[in-house]
């Protein structure tokens, strides 16, 4: 496979698999942290009405989808790009920011956990990443 062509592939893989770890997260949340009785989590407007019932805790899965998803999302883009190993797995890294800047538009939650989401979920994994797979390959060579 030619490396233009692989290269797209592993940014495409690394969102999709990005994602997949994202909507488990999110997923496995409410199992793990119940939201209080009566509570819609289903829509934005459940989730305002919601948040003066939340705790703390019920941002754990949230801030933990998001930072591990982009993780895994760069770190997979990372592993399978042919060249500019990094830069894709910074752009990924840089197109889940977009996304968690849209979500914290979109969906209401405290201020404290808008910065820390933005701050630390997404360029940071992305460093981690690429800091991990850089660290593993040369502990190889």
């Amino acid at each position: 496979m030619n490396n233009p062509l692989r290269n797209v592939l592993a940014f495409i893989i690394g969102f999709a698999v990005g994602t997949i770890v994202n909507m488990g997260l999110v997923t496995l949340g409410p199992h793990v942290f119940p939201p209080p009785p009566g509570v819609n989590m289903t829509s934005a407007e459940g989730i305002a009405a919601a948040m003066p019932l939340l705790e703390a805790r019920h941002s754990v899965f949230p801030f933990l989808a998001h930072a591990l998803g982009t993780f895994a999302g760069a770190l997979v883009a990372y592993v399978m790009a042919t060249s500019y190993r990094a830069a894709f797995a910074w752009a990924l890294g840089v197109l889940t920011l977009a996304g968690g800047i849209g979500a914290a538009f979109m969906i209401p939650a405290p201020k404290w956990f808008v910065a820390l989401d933005l701050l630390v979920a997404y360029l940071p994994m992305a460093w981690l990443a690429i800091r991990l797979v850089t660290r593993v390959t040369a502990k190889r060579a």
